[in-house]
């Protein structure tokens, strides 16, 4: 870990390369089958992938997703594209929150805006939301260098070896941290959301 914090932003920027969202352009502009959505997200989202053999999306999770009134059924076994865009929004808000925490944040979408051809639809909200990805980036970057630097000046008085492992532990404790705080205050949005809507939601 002990690299100097240019090279350390060079790391990041290279690996959030690699990252990407589904741009509008790339979704579909048919309706698909379960086996052709979940060939496309893990197409789609490939990059994102932990290991190798990770799955973005399993039938059995789109089934979940459909019993627990995430997802809008399909139409004569098929999704739309704008299935598609709550199934990204799903997969993204699931690694840090609790499916009944999603449904209170995606059924007022979804309840209004899924299928409406007057006015804003999902893909509007979609294209909203995930253009503001480049100044978001930057606003990361600069956080991520600043909890580097100082986790590269803690535990001063230990030996080399053990120094470069006690940094790492105190990066990976400050991110934990950032994590931690923001998902709080995510719950506590949820929480003082419209009592109608989490009536709905029970």
């Amino acid at each position: 870990m002990s690299k100097d914090i240019h090279e350390f932003i060079d790391e990041i920027l290279k690996k959030l390369e690699t990252i990407d969202y589904i741009r509008p352009e790339s979704l579909p502009n048919i309706d698909l089958y379960m086996d052709q959505v979940t060939t496309f997200m893990d197409s789609q989202l490939a990059s994102t992938k932990r290991h190798e053999d990770d799955k973005i999306l399993t039938k059995t999770m789109i089934n979940n997703y459909a019993k627990n009134n995430l997802l809008p059924p399909p139409v004569k076994k098929k999704y739309s594209k704008e299935h598609i865009l709550s199934l990204l929004f799903i997969y993204y808000f699931k690694n840090i929150l609790s499916i009944s925490d999603i449904q209170s944040i995606l059924n007022p979408i979804t309840d209004k805006y899924f299928g409406n051809t007057d006015g804003m639809c999902m893909q509007d909200i979609y294209n909203e939301v995930f253009g503001l990805e480049r100044e978001e980036i930057q606003y990361v970057l600069k956080d991520l260098a600043k909890k580097y630097k100082i986790s590269q000046n803690t535990f001063a008085d230990a030996s080399e070896e053990d120094a470069e492992m006690l940094q790492r532990f105190s990066f990976i404790c400050m991110l934990s941290f950032d994590v931690y705080i923001k998902k709080l205050i995510i719950e506590q949005i949820i929480d003082e959301f419209p009592s109608e809507t989490l009536k709905k939601k029970k």
